[in-house]
């Protein structure tokens, strides 16, 4: 059995969204067990609506819900929290192989880095989600908000993350890795990119292909894209914008006069394949690259396919055994070696 802790009062759709993710999940694996941290009493109540197999779900009781106003640091310290109780859990059973939360980002980025601890080497966690792209597959971006300065050492080591995460949870035998820059050329960006370009393009183990701009980053022209936090997160949410206005203009213009919705009957099901394959929710949430175990930080607004979909990501990412393929390739990448600044 692979045993998953789920935060099931976190994010702002819980506990409706968790249980029935949690729910969906089971359904979906056999081999998948449970643990759900959360006021057992509506917990409980949720899970009274389904059928499910009873022996592979247990309920961890926990009073107190961190809220997203809360500060991080604070937040942290309320061990009986849904959220920090699963920190505490996946940090002393070893047979919980990963974590779930829609829950506080910030306090989640706290907790998995004061609780549960980094990979030894690794400076900070990264935030990675899996965007669609057009070759109907996913672009890693590393980092999409945990980090909003970086240096390069950080960078280079943001580039092992993906690249080890795409291999783990996606099977890409050789990932390309861009830098997000704003342009192509080699001399383009701050000193900062400048500096990455050059130390990535020494980096053993990393198939890096030079600096890449967003709007290379869902027409797959690499498979890893990494990025400070300030930038990946102004892109992500660039994305999701951009794909919230394609579907309400095309909703608006079916809806424009009687030949727009005939006209959809006929291209509905082409519509519907062009939807999921641009599907966010697919993947889940983005992984918390960087950590001791797998923790999976679904959107705030989660709805249950995307809490669902985000426990077998993480039971996904423990079978393609994500840390020991971290460990090695950053032995095999030697940044000691490199030119880099190694401070904090």
């Amino acid at each position: 059995m692979i045993k998953i802790i789920l935060d099931a009062m976190g994010g702002d759709n819980a506990p409706y969204a968790t249980v029935a993710g949690a729910v969906q999940a089971l359904e979906k694996d056999k081999q998948l067990y449970l643990v759900l941290t959360g006021r057992q009493g509506d917990i409980e109540r949720e899970l009274k609506k389904y059928k499910y197999d009873k022996s592979r779900l247990e309920i961890v009781d926990c009073p107190d819900v961190i809220d997203m106003n809360d500060s991080p640091t604070e937040a942290v310290k309320r061990r009986q929290s849904s959220l920090m109780a699963a920190y505490w859990l996946l940090k002393k059973e070893d047979d919980i192989c990963g974590m779930v939360t829609a829950g506080s980002t910030g306090a989640t980025i706290v907790g998995g880095q004061l609780i549960l601890g980094r990979i030894r080497g690794i400076k900070r966690p990264a935030l990675c989600p899996a965007i669609p792209n057009s070759r109907g597959g996913v672009t890693l971006l590393v980092d999409c908000g945990a980090n909003a300065e970086c240096k390069s050492i950080m960078l280079c080591q943001f580039a092992v993350l993906g690249t080890a995460y795409a291999k783990a949870g996606f099977g890409i035998k050789t990932p390309k890795v861009g830098l997000l820059n704003n342009g192509t050329e080699e001399h383009k960006g701050d000193p900062l990119r400048q500096e990455t370009y050059k130390i990535l393009s020494e980096m053993k183990g990393i198939d890096f292909i030079g600096n890449v701009e967003g709007r290379d980053i869902m027409l797959g022209e690499c498979d890893v894209v990494v990025a400070d936090g300030f930038s990946g997160n102004i892109a992500l949410k660039s994305m999701e914008g951009c794909g919230k206005l394609v579907l309400g203009v095309l909703k608006s213009e079916i809806k424009s006069s009687l030949s727009s919705k005939i006209g959809y009957l006929f291209m509905r099901k082409a519509l519907k394949r062009m939807r999921a394959k641009l599907d966010f929710d697919k993947y889940g949430g983005a992984l918390l690259l960087g950590l001791k175990k797998p923790v999976i930080k679904s959107h705030g607004s989660s709805k249950p396919e995307s809490v669902a979909n985000s426990i077998a990501n993480a039971a996904s990412i423990y079978r393609g055994n994500l840390i020991p393929a971290v460990e090695e390739l950053l032995q095999s990448a030697d940044l000691d070696s490199l030119s880099v600044n190694q401070d904090d």
